[in-house]
Parts: C-alpha cells; sequence; structure tokens
C-alpha cells in the first residue's frame, strides 16, 4: 500500500507562497485505479510527483510499501545528451534489471527504431512519451504513476498502451491524473477530487465525476 497522511505542499518564491496542497490523506491498495480529477492548477501533477518522490511535502508524510514507476508525462526524467538507448542501460543499473531484455522490449515497444540511438534531447515530447512508457512496463512496477498523458501516437500505439496498462497490468495498483473523464470511468474504481488544495476520495467514481463537472 501507499499512505498520504496530512500533505501539504507549499512553494515559496521569495517572501511570496503558495499552497498547493492542504492536509492531502489517502491510501493506494494493491489494484486500485485511482483517478485524480480537477481543474488546471488544482495539484493534480503535484500530486503524482510527490507520491513518485520526485518532490518532497512541505509537511505531513508519505509511505510507500508498493514499488512505484516514475510519474509518466513527467518530462524530467531523461538526460537529454544521452540516447534513449543510453537511458535505459542507466535506468536497467539502477534498478538491476538486465539490460539486453529492457533494449529488446523498448525496441519492440516504442517503435522509434533509429531514433533510439539519438539524444534524447532531440526527441519530441511523444517520443519521449513513448520512451517514458516502454521503461516503466520494462521495470513491471506495482503502482503506476500516471500523469495527464496517457495514449500517445497513432491509433495502433494508443490500442498498445491502453491493453499495456489496463488489461496484461490489471493486478498492478494505478493512479491516474486526467482530464479525460470517459477514461476515469472506464478504468478506475475510485476518485480523488481536488478542488482548492483538498483532496476529497470518492468510492463512487460517478459521484466524483458528477461533482467534478459541477466546478
Amino acid at each position: 500500500m501507499i499512505y498520504c497522511r496530512n500533505v501539504h505542499k507549499e512553494y515559496r518564491s521569495g517572501r511570496v507562497s503558495k499552497s498547493v496542497l492542504r492536509g492531502v490523506d489517502f491510501e493506494i491498495n494493491p489494484r486500485d485505479r485511482i483517478g485524480v480529477l480537477g481543474r488546471n492548477g488544482a495539484g493534480k501533477s503535484t500530486l503524482i510527483r510527490l507520491i513518485g518522490g520526485v518532490e518532497m511535502p512541505t509537511q505531513g508524510k508519505i509511505v510507500r510499501k508498493m514499488t512505484c514507476s516514475w510519474p509518466l508525462g513527467f518530462n524530467g526524467g531523461f538526460q537529454g545528451s544521452l540516447t534513449g538507448l543510453d537511458n535505459a542501460r542507466f535506468i536497467a543499473r539502477i534498478y538491476d534489471k538486465p539490460y539486453r531484455e529492457m533494449r529488446d522490449f523498448i525496441e519492440e515497444f516504442t517503435e522509434l527504431g533509429g531514433q533510439l540511438r539519438m539524444p534524447v534531447k532531440t526527441y519530441s515530447s511523444g517520443m519521449r512519451a513513448r520512451l517514458a512508457f516502454a521503461l516503466s512496463l520494462a521495470i513491471e512496477f506495482e503502482c503506476y504513476l500516471i500523469d495527464e498523458v496517457i495514449m500517445v501516437g497513432d491509433q495502433s500505439f494508443q490500442k498498445k498502451c491502453e491493453a499495456a496498462f489496463f488489461r496484461e497490468r490489471d493486478d498492478r495498483a494505478l493512479l491516474l491524473a486526467s482530464h479525460n473523464t470517459s477514461m476515469v470511468k472506464k478504468y478506475c474504481n475510485r476518485a480523488i477530487v481536488l478542488n482548492e488544495g483538498v483532496a476529497t476520495m470518492y468510492e463512487d467514481v460517478g459521484k466524483a465525476l458528477k461533482i467534478y463537472a459541477e466546478f
């Protein structure tokens, strides 16, 4: 499980401060599919980054008893001067995974061909997303954190992503921050609505979507 306990996040710039999250409390259980709903600027991406360990809370704590992916959709995870495959080699060493197996999977899943041997800084946002998806799937986490972007590329690749996350890995937990209400309704069993820094958990996804629509 993953526990968020009284999590606050505040950003400061000089004497000015902005409170983004205020006393967030919830847990992610194994096999949970939790949608995170909120307007732009409500704190969805911030919450995903905190759970992924990219940032630290200002107050409160996050306890992880499941392995977590990095936030998919987060652009800060790659070394731009390295190639896609070099980034994969580096991540394989961190997670102690066989590089050759990762390379073969990434080449097949991303469909990027020779671009994998080019520096990541030359990639489009869609290409980066393909690489991030493939790397996270190659590691096999117990909980996946997905920030906004879930389907990239052409229709064939979108179907591949959907199958990989929602059918082939339906035994994993997932936290999905998205404006795509139809996807949240289709795949999530619980939902969080973020408003003015407060996170409210709903066991009824339909009710959460109704509240979100009122915003």
